[in-house]
């Protein structure tokens, strides 16, 4: 297994400055990541220093809290895919999926996979914040609105991923549809645990000790 190529290298933090996108592009670089995953911001600058690589760039949307119109997440893949984005994580309506209103959080998740027109699309549900219940529910409505991945987490509300929830999105979803464990895992140790789970991808900021058998103190 080749975790690299699992892998999202990730830099999503409100300060993360120019040298440290650049940093995390050259790493992204040097050990075969799927992708560098960053703030909207900064996608025209990883896509172009990415340029003639295998590595993508992925980027967020509606990012961290799930609660902008459909109309602006639209808006807002589209622009991100103009500016070079390979891949597109999203975060649901959470607070929509909890009022039961399935019907504008499927509606909010087509709105981005229509606007993102092919270009791979993870949902992130945010697992922390949800009963199982509605692990399910979120899962089976990203299904039914074409995305290509669920994600567990933002990394930025109140925990990450878990080996069971990662089991429950993945025995929800079925074996076509790609699972992203973000949030926490940091070691050699998480990742196996996480794949052995269901998960296809990794979403972590602590890449590198990953493909070296190290343990990080990042959180993502």
């Amino acid at each position: 297994m080749n975790k690299a190529k699992m892998i999202d290298h990730t830099l999503l933090k409100a300060d993360a400055t120019k040298q440290g996108i650049t940093t995390l592009i050259e790493e992204a670089k040097e050990y075969g990541f799927a992708s560098v995953c960053v703030n909207p911001t900064w996608v025209s600058y990883a896509a172009e220093k990415l340029q003639g690589t295998e590595v993508l760039v992925c980027t967020v949307i509606g990012f961290p809290l799930g609660a902008s119109t459909s109309a602006v997440k639209a808006f807002e893949t589209k622009d991100a895919i103009a500016n070079g984005a390979g891949e597109i994580d999203m975060v649901i309506n959470i607070g929509a999926l909890k009022d039961k209103n399935d019907a504008l959080v499927e509606e909010d998740i087509r709105a981005v996979v229509n606007a993102a027109n092919g270009t791979l699309v993870k949902v992130i549900i945010e697992t922390c914040l949800l009963t199982d219940e509605e692990i399910v529910r979120a899962c089976e409505l990203s299904v039914k609105a074409g995305a290509d991945f669920v994600k567990t987490s933002t990394g930025f509300s109140t925990g990450g991923a878990t080996v069971e929830d990662v089991a429950l999105m993945r025995k929800t979803v079925g074996p076509d549809i790609g699972v992203k464990a973000s949030g926490g895992v940091r070691s050699g140790e998480d990742f196996d645990a996480m794949v052995k789970a269901g998960a296809t991808r990794i979403g972590a900021s602590s890449g590198i000790s990953i493909v070296k058998g190290e343990v990080s103190d990042s959180n993502y």
